[in-house]
């Protein structure tokens, strides 16, 4: 059964800065430990977007730094907070589509992995993702090219709501359209951006969202404000491929709770 590792919404900042008080880095330290730890047999290890809290060339150095010896080959995408001209002067090895967007695709024997590049040049005034026009044709020949195997698509937006107000508003702009090929092709969705671990099915996509490395999302389905943060548990998700499906697992990283089993784990007298 092969593995997945997914990291989503690292937050990078410069040396000694933090977000709600909380160590980017040192948060991303301890997820990567967490989860390579745990998995040092896993096939890829996908960062599903903002890497980087501003887009600034220190924080995508402070990243490259971290992964340089990382066991595990390494999928890069880039979301709402990411800029793309930073992030290919410190990864120009990355592989881009002709048009300069940051996706790829990956074929394992029943599962084709699919990345989505979301972001787009007035993202971080707005925060909403897009796919143009070359990013769908690109989409549609990836599903189209899966041969049988499962499509498993990673987009740092989710295209449709999520019932956050505040993340609703800055989701995918064209979702509707990306939900339609989705569908079609039978694909398992897997998103970031939220902060949130949740699933469901939206037009009859399943999808599954992971929490971030460093800060999360509250759950308030009233309030209107897409910076809302707590300082919940970081954690990482884990894909386990089965022939023809996919099973995702999130866990949340420093609680260090023990385990019990046998008679010990039996209710207390």
């Amino acid at each position: 059964m092969n593995k997945l590792l997914v990291l989503t919404d690292l937050h990078l900042r410069g040396a000694g800065k933090t977000i709600i008080g909380l160590d980017p880095s040192a948060r991303l330290h301890a997820a990567l430990d967490a989860a390579l730890g745990d998995h040092p047999d896993a096939k890829a290890l996908i960062l599903m977007g903002d890497l980087t809290h501003s887009g600034r060339a220190e924080e995508y150095e402070i990243l490259r730094d971290m992964l340089q010896d990382c066991p595990v080959p390494v999928t890069y995408m880039l979301g709402n907070h990411d800029l793309r001209a930073p992030f290919r002067a410190a990864f120009p090895d990355v592989p881009v589509t002709p048009e300069g967007h940051v996706q790829r695709i990956i074929d394992l024997p029943d599962h084709r992995i699919i990345t989505l590049d979301t972001h787009e040049a007035d993202a971080m005034p707005t925060h909403a993702g897009f796919l143009c026009k070359d990013r769908m044709a690109w989409l549609d020949a990836a599903l189209a090219g899966a041969d049988g195997r499962l499509p498993l698509v990673f987009s740092h937006h989710p295209p449709h709501a999520i019932g956050l107000p505040g993340m609703d508003a800055i989701a995918l702009v064209n979702g509707d359209t990306m939900l339609e090929k989705l569908a079609r092709a039978m694909a398992h969705l897997f998103c970031g951006h939220v902060h949130r671990t949740i699933s469901g099915q939206a037009s009859g996509v399943p999808f599954t969202m992971f929490k971030s490395t460093c800060h999360q999302a509250p759950l308030d389905l009233l309030d209107a404000d897409s910076t809302l943060s707590n300082a919940e548990p970081a954690a990482y998700g884990l894909l386990l491929l089965t022939k023809g499906g996919v099973i995702a697992h999130s866990e949340d990283i420093g609680l260090n709770f023990p385990s019990y089993c046998g008679s010990a784990a039996l209710p207390d007298h």
